[in-house]
């Protein structure tokens, strides 16, 4: 067995760790604060605060961050952002540039020893630079000679299916139903997006349960909901706003119950920061919390059924067997399954106590109206399709879908990543929207599936693809197993880069490199029919607009849109769709979604709407038509089954508060008492009594899998609230230990979630 040693990984730098206190609180007078302070370092506080009054406004730009959907109605005045938004956005428009002067002076060689903070704070690319086969330093092109290339690689390739595609969620709906009508007209569909590392299983799972891949329930469900759920998630540090709908969700009357390995901090008491009154005083939002062992989610939410079956014998309220009967298939399986299992063997191997979960059950029992919500926690384990399927079954037996304030809410994590699928960006196209496309724009769509994210980076390791473009996004620190990434990335003969600031991606790179710099969502977006606007899907189906305000930074940036079209007639020179004018006028590409894409009725007059549109959404009304048996399907799911040798941990891997999927704003972990470090592994006081490792020792990690050995070095161990033979670790530092062939059944999700390390202590 070898042990590989990270070179494409941040460098194995500590960096001066400071703890503190853990806040009782989030949000509130401390949140203000970091927004302003940001705000003011990166872009100045009075443009900043122009842009602030914009984000996420009616006749405002969308954040470019997080999916979680804004009010319906009235916005707040004050703040309808959160403090990670407003740090998104003070990146966005930060007055640091990253010109052609500055690659001349600083290699690829240089950058790449910088962490991934240091190299973000660089600033906004300005103009289109190559790296060339055998240099260190990319140099200015220009856009023409940048197309021609790319075109003339593409056209060059024995197939297209050599080459790789790859969405990031930031991308608007224009762009990205311009990219995927390229690659499908060049040949392919090879387009894997951020979805496949995130929430592929949330899809998977409730498009064979409900018949839909997204969530069920509207941000108005929260004030209507009795309970809601929240299992495996950390809204305070990756969707803030979410706390407020949780509020909302207490001030009439309802409850919540959370669900986590860690005590976040957020869901217990949250500080409204667009109520003063409330800046120094919070709002409870737990009132159960089960502190359950990773990945043992399936077996508390079966031991939580048994228990409910058992209440329902005395008092058949408990469950909804009305709707079971003429809403669901598949239930006498599912409680034959169920009946094979022992309450309290569930509940050991959750490591919650039996007290607690009984409290919960009486909560649920008598709970009519349940919203459950989840994200990574759940979505990125090998048996993630299962543990969503569960949740379905769950809300089954109560009859919780398809009526105000209940269903399922998988909360998404790139602002328009749920978008990006809706148009088509997507490896495993329907053969429905195929042929929508073929009818439209007479041409012959190719049929065989494409490569996910997991599949492309094989493909790239074993020469089976030689481009790869990426429309936005941070491959090399997204994905898993970053050596083997970054090598399969350096095989390639071009790599590609859209992009608005630099990243470890334009670091990582193959034989012939190419950054492409385009406008940011907060940026005006000037085209020959005047100034235009691009769309967004939110996180639960609403569709709106999305208009920026600031003057381009550079005259050198396109818009992605018009990036995707000159690449388009650079290459498929044939090609009879008229690309340039769309790039011309974005009406003209909404009118093509709308004769192709369902539910897109009227689209340039409803999204010209202040707010927007819902699309259409079978699960929210109670229509389950779609799937196989034409109703709402009962799964059979199997418990986690990870077995552990003597010191050896689970460990997942999570995020900081300063930072937003790969982008990181900070080195501080605000609410779980950690500053200015990033390289630690949170720990069970007593696991590191046994081993012998006291608080900040430092510590060697390895992972492994099927045989196989990954080491990441220098780590600062710090005792926390944690289960037993359970770890947590911030991306992508740890990123290095999740092996590629570690990933989801049936989605082909990475699972970073369940990750086997042993610990050793640095001499």
């Amino acid at each position: 067995m070898s042990k590989k040693k990270t070179t494409a990984q941040p460098p194995e730098k500590l960096t001066g760790i400071k703890l503190t206190d853990i806040p009782k609180t989030a949000s509130g007078f401390k949140a203000i604060q970091s927004t302003v302070k940001h705000i003011s370092k990166e872009a100045g506080l009075a443009k900043g605060i122009g842009l602030l009054a914009k984000m996420n406004q009616k006749d405002g730009f969308d954040c470019p961050g997080c999916a979680w959907p804004d009010p319906d109605e009235k916005r707040a005045f004050l703040a309808e952002y959160c403090e990670n938004g407003a740090k998104a956005i003070a990146e966005e428009a930060t007055k640091n540039r990253v010109s052609p002067i500055f690659f001349a002076t600083h290699s690829v060689k240089e950058l790449a020893k910088l962490s991934d903070y240091e190299i973000g704070k660089k600033g906004r690319i300005t103009h289109p630079v190559i790296l060339r086969e055998g240099s260190d330093n990319y140099e200015e092109i220009s856009w023409q000679e940048a197309f021609q290339l790319i075109g003339k690689e593409l056209n060059n390739l024995t197939s297209p299916d050599e080459a790789i595609f790859y969405t990031s969620g930031r991308t608007s709906n224009e762009a990205a139903y311009l990219y995927q009508l390229f690659v499908r007209q060049f040949g392919t569909n090879n387009l894997p997006d951020c979805s496949n590392m995130c929430h592929e299983s949330s899809g998977a799972a409730l498009s064979e349960t409900l018949g839909i891949g997204k969530g069920s329930v509207t941000l108005d469900d929260f004030n209507h909901a009795e309970l809601v759920i929240v299992i495996g998630q950390n809204p305070g540090t990756n969707h803030p706003r979410m706390l407020s709908a949780l509020k909302d969700t207490k001030k009439h009357g309802g409850k919540i119950i959370t669900i986590n390995p860690l005590p976040e901090v957020g869901l217990m008491e949250f500080k409204d920061p667009q109520n003063p009154l409330k800046w120094f005083s919070g709002d409870k939002l737990t009132d159960i919390f089960l502190q359950i062992k990773i990945n043992e989610d399936v077996a508390l939410l079966k031991a939580i059924m048994l228990l409910l079956l058992e209440k329902a014998k005395a008092n058949p309220a408990t469950l909804d067997f009305e709707f079971i009967k003429e809403k669901t298939a598949g239930y006498e399986a599912f409680i034959e399954d169920l009946k094979n299992y022992n309450v309290d063997d569930l509940i050991a191997k959750t490591g919650i106590s039996k007290e607690l979960v009984v409290e919960a059950v009486d909560l649920i029992a008598k709970s009519n109206k349940i919203i459950i919500c989840w994200a990574m926690g759940l979505t990125q384990h090998k048996n993630a399709v299962d543990n969503i399927r569960e949740i379905v079954n769950l809300l089954l037996l109560k009859g919780s879908i398809g009526k105000q304030g209940a269903g399922t809410c998988p909360v998404r994590g790139h602002s328009n990543v749920q978008g990006d699928r809706t148009m088509g960006i997507w490896e495993k196209p329907p053969e429905s929207f195929l042929e929508s496309l073929e009818k439209e724009f007479d041409f012959k769509a190719p049929r065989k599936h494409g490569y996910d994210v997991v599949d492309a980076i094989e493909a790239m390791q074993n020469n089976k693809a030689k481009v790869f473009i990426g429309m936005g996004g941070n491959f090399i620190s997204a994905t898993p197993d970053t050596e083997f990434t970054a090598e399969a990335l350096r095989k390639c003969d071009l790599t590609v880069q859209i992009s608005t600031k630099l990243n470890r991606s334009h670091l990582i790179h193959g034989k012939t490199a190419l950054i492409l710099p385009c406008l940011g969502r907060s940026e005006k977006d000037i085209q020959k029919s005047g100034e235009q606007f691009v769309s967004v899907e939110n996180s639960m189906g609403v569709v709106h607009q999305s208009h920026g305000s600031l003057n381009p930074l550079s005259n050198k940036l396109m818009s992605e849109t018009a990036i995707v079209a000159h690449l388009a007639e650079a290459t498929l020179q044939n090609s009879e769709i008229p690309w340039h004018s769309f790039a011309d006028d974005y009406d003209l590409i909404r009118n093509k979604i709308e004769a192709t894409i369902s539910g897109f009725e009227n689209y340039n007059k409803r999204v010209r709407k202040p707010g927007g549109f819902y699309l259409p959404n079978n699960a929210r009304e109670g229509d389950f038509s779609s799937t196989k048996t034409g109703k709402a399907n009962f799964t059979l799911n199997k418990l986690s089954d990870i077995p552990l040798e003597k010191n050896q941990f689970i460990m997942m891997t999570i995020r900081t508060h300063d930072q937003f999927n790969t982008t990181i704003y900070g080195l501080d972990d605000r609410y779980r008492g950690v500053l200015n470090e990033r390289r630690v592994i949170f720990m069970n006081e007593k696991d590191m009594e046994e081993l012998g490792i006291k608080k900040l020792d430092k510590v060697n990690l390895t992972s492994h899998f099927k045989g196989e050995e990954r080491l990441a070095e220098k780590f600062l161990a710090i005792p926390y609230s944690i289960p037993r033979k359970c770890t947590a670790t911030y991306f992508p530092e740890a990123n290095v230990l999740v092996a590629l062939q570690n990933k989801a059944d049936i989605s082909n999700t990475p699972a970073s979630k369940t990750v086997v390390i042993s610990i050793k202590k640095r001499k």
